[in-house]
């Protein structure tokens, strides 16, 4: 269940409000409480508030839905509730309407609108808000995408002073997720603030910030970036002079439209992993250097014993399961006889290989 408040609502009206230019949704947008439309904006394109604007059309505010707020600025600055307040302005001022580009809302009965005018507004702080929107959008029913979790952990801990602990007691994070979000933005920002990326130049449109925060979690990329395996929860993880990797793994993440490269992952699974074991090997870090992509680069630092090994293991795996088949799948197609009859070659050189190396006396050391 949520953390309880004390609820003393007042009504306010809707225009007497503000979106929060620190909401966490808006963690990628670089506004201030002066940027009202250009909130607006990103949140009807991006935030589905046509929805709840239909929503209210069609049946009301409900009252019990109050919107928390805090005086900022000489300001009621709704920290709690933005789309809500968003749809509310969309739908009383068809000139925000037009500004923004939201079409499509539906004109109100004066009847309507005077019953959306003012809205039940409680009064609060940040600090005192955090444990409800915390257990509320961080690990309940209306969940934010990680990097607004993570924004949202980060200014809690960072301007309250409220331990990562705290933070997963209170919101009933049972996974270390909470610490996990928190040190994944600690090594974004750690990047972006010295210059080695910035989230602007990735070469996707979408920031896949799960392959950071999941990445720094693998031994691997801990080790190339020198991390800690239970440390790192703090501004600045990534050691001085590990700053300069820390550039390339973003990059090898996200690519970099000012370089035009390529992100290497491409999806987080099997990538992510394989970027980790590659960053396990010099050879391989080398060939992610020289270009080389992410299966070519696995490969390298796999090392030919390793390869070799792998290939004759499917090899037997595959000539088992077409040695079950062979009666019931082969149909006597003499090209299909033709590959077999190569196989068979293949497997002579290979055992004639072998026996050959196992019969030569070792090298001595050097």
């Amino acid at each position: 269940m949520p953390p309880s408040l004390d609820i003393k609502p007042e009504m306010v009206p809707v225009q007497e409000l503000f979106l929060d230019p620190d909401n966490p949704r808006l963690v990628e947008l670089d506004v201030t409480v002066d940027d009202q439309d250009e909130i607006t904006r990103v949140l009807w394109t991006e935030r589905a508030v046509d929805e709840i604007a239909a929503s209210i059309e069609a049946s009301g505010y409900w009252q019990h839905e109050e919107l928390f707020a805090v005086w900022e600025n000489d300001r009621r600055v709704v920290i709690e509730g933005n789309r809500r307040l968003a749809a509310l302005k969309l739908l009383l001022d068809t000139d925000l309407r037009s500004r923004v580009g939201a079409s499509g809302l539906p004109a109100l009965t004066e009847e309507r609108r005077e019953g959306i005018s003012s809205v039940p507004v409680v009064m609060t702080t940040r600090e005192e808000q955090w444990r409800y929107v915390g257990f509320k959008h961080v690990n309940g029913p209306q969940d934010w995408d990680s990097l607004a979790k993570a924004r949202y952990i980060a200014d809690v801990h960072n301007d309250f002073g409220i331990a990562l602990p705290e933070i997963a007691r209170t919101i009933g994070d049972k996974n270390q997720t909470v610490r996990r979000l928190y040190r994944g933005l600690m090594v974004l920002e750690q990047a972006e603030s010295t210059g080695q990326f910035h989230r602007d130049d990735r070469f996707n449109k979408r920031f896949a910030y799960s392959h950071l925060w999941t990445g720094i979690g693998l031994s691997g990329i801990q080790t190339y970036l020198g991390l800690d395996a239970d440390g790192g929860y703090e501004p600045d993880p990534v050691p001085q002079d590990r700053v300069a990797r820390l550039g390339e793994v973003c990059r090898w993440l996200y690519g970099s439209k000012t370089l035009e490269q390529r992100p290497l992952v491409v999806s987080q699974n099997p990538d992510l992993r394989r970027l980790n074991e590659v960053l396990l090997s010099d050879d391989g870090i080398a060939a992610l250097r020289n270009g080389e992509d992410l299966v070519a680069a696995l490969k390298i630092s796999q090392g030919d014993e390793r390869l070799f090994r792998e290939a004759v293991l499917q090899a037997e795996r595959s000539l088992r399961d077409a040695t079950s088949l062979v009666l019931t799948g082969y149909d006597g197609d003499a090209s299909l006889a033709k590959r077999v009859e190569n196989l068979v070659t293949l497997a002579t050189r290979v055992r004639e290989d072998v026996q050959r190396l196992r019969s030569e006396p070792a090298s001595p050391a050097a």
